[in-house]
């Protein structure tokens, strides 16, 4: 197939707009100036008004959830394993159709989600490519302890981290900090110290495992970035400290403004006082940082919390519009949703539209390097492709290929 007569972006950057891309089977097999495929005669899609750009990739999801009030406290309650995990499939799905190619689960239930990854990732059912963490890990009374691997001092978190690896994981969660939905924790304390997530940290680089830290708080987040974790989730109360740190070790930022912008704008629907309170502590800082880490050239990767209150799957791009309204430019919201989330996630052939690459794509209408809502607003998208393959269509576009 074909692609011309559009705008492409890479990944990286909008290319010039005589440039074209071809697929064959799975794989991208050639991008450059359309006078490069003077000699295919094969389909064609006319691009006209449009951009093809590399799938979306959510860094921080959670397949288990769904979106409810009560969180992972409903999960628990309210499904058998097997009816949760139909639900993270379904999820994973509703995720594909909303333009998200590839995602990270940052922290599921009883390593179910491994299930769905590997009916997914193997092709056996349709879904998105899926990294999985596994059991986040906290200690006694810490964050997502309802459903967290529980582990207090060096040895027991080294221990919890090995049983994640054994268990399957891509990669591994430590819970850093209090958090917004876990009741009894305050976001500003730190739960862990730094030689204990440093021990995490360890042992995941020795079972050559990447390292995700939940840190909303500022002394938090400064233990683990010291620790060297490879990415930090949230980051809401960075400071200067913090932001040298992150930078000298290169460690990402995954904002996840999606999580606390719906939960600000559902304040009346059922949350307790405690919730309440934190919500709107944590709302007031959370774009400012993802600026300071932005114009201070930080590395930023796109990631929704997908699955928290009213945070739906399949609405994952709309991260995208919170970047940019946090000050990112619609190029590079969408370079964080692509090439950097690619690298964080270490999907080596995907996040760019080069030769070789596995032709995950999104077709949508207009050009959201000019106008981010045309990939963060689903309505606008055309066509998602995975491996080649298109999986999703407006129903305004079903028509025969030329």
């Amino acid at each position: 197939m074909l692609f011309r007569n559009g705008s492409i972006f890479d990944g990286a950057e909008r290319l010039p707009s005589d440039w074209a891309l071809l697929v064959d089977g799975e794989h991208i097999a050639a991008i450059g100036p359309l006078t490069g495929f003077a000699g295919y005669a094969g389909p064609r899609t006319d691009m006209s008004g449009q951009t093809l750009l590399p799938g979306l990739i959510d860094c921080h999801a959670h397949l288990t959830l769904s979106g409810d009030l009560d969180g992972f406290g409903g999960a628990l309650t309210r499904f058998t394993r097997a009816g949760l995990t139909l639900r993270a499939l379904e999820n994973a799905q509703a995720c594909l159709r909303g333009g998200v190619t590839a995602l990270r689960d940052c922290g599921g239930v009883d390593h179910i989600e491994i299930a769905v990854r590997d009916a997914c990732n193997s092709g056996r059912l349709l879904g998105p490519t899926i990294r999985v963490a596994g059991r986040c890990i906290c200690m006694t009374g810490g964050t997502n302890a309802a459903v967290a691997r529980i582990a207090d001092g060096a040895d027991e978190i080294a221990t919890a981290v090995r049983e994640q690896v054994h268990a399957g994981c891509d990669c591994i969660k430590l819970m850093a900090t209090g958090g917004v939905l876990s009741p009894g924790t305050d976001v500003d304390d730190a739960q862990y110290t730094q030689a204990e997530l440093e021990a995490g940290v360890a042992e995941a680089r020795r079972l050559r495992k990447p390292v995700a830290s939940h840190a909303i708080g500022a002394a938090g987040i400064l233990n683990a970035a010291r620790a060297g974790v490879d990415s930090i989730e949230h980051g809401v109360f960075l400071t200067d400290e913090s932001i040298r740190e992150m930078l000298a070790r290169q460690v990402f930022l995954v904002p996840t403004l999606a999580a606390i912008t719906q939960i600000v704008a559902n304040l009346g629907s059922g949350f307790s006082a405690e919730v309440v309170a934190k919500a709107n502590k944590v709302a007031r800082a959370a774009r400012q940082s993802v600026m300071s880490y932005y114009q201070a050239g930080g590395r930023i990767a796109m990631g929704a919390d997908t699955g928290t209150p009213f945070n739906p799957h399949g609405d994952n791009a709309r991260e995208l519009q919170y970047m940019v309204e946090a000050g990112m430019t619609p190029t590079d919201a969408l370079k964080a949703a692509t090439a950097n989330a690619a690298d964080l996630l270490r999907l080596g052939t995907r996040g760019r539209l080069k030769s070789g690459f596995i032709a995950d794509l999104l077709l949508v209408d207009g050009d959201p390097t000019r106008d981010i809502a045309r990939a963060a607003d689903r309505s606008h998208h055309r066509a998602v492709f995975k491996a080649g393959r298109c999986v999703h269509e407006r129903a305004d576009r079903r028509q025969p290929h030329h």
